[in-house]
């Protein structure tokens, strides 16, 4: 299993866990990404950091120090 940190670009995954706790899980659901939803990666910003996604039909922009919190699968 890996994390949303090492999807390529271009991919689309599927949430299967969150590890982070208290606040910081709680952000990241209220930004939709909750487990079993698809996310698909659009890019890298170019120094890597962040990774910027599209989750239930938005765009969003995650750092990659929360994006390693989010245990994913290949669809």
């Amino acid at each position: 299993m890996s994390t949303l940190k090492d999807v390529k670009v271009g991919q689309t995954v599927k949430v299967v866990a969150i590890k982070g706790v208290g606040p910081v899980k709680r952000r990241i659901m209220d930004m939709g990404i909750t487990k079993g939803v698809e996310i698909y990666v659009r890019k890298l910003a170019p120094l890597g950091d962040p990774v910027e996604i599209t989750v239930r039909g938005y765009e969003l922009s995650l750092r990659k120090e929360d994006a390693e919190m989010i245990e994913t699968e290949e669809i």
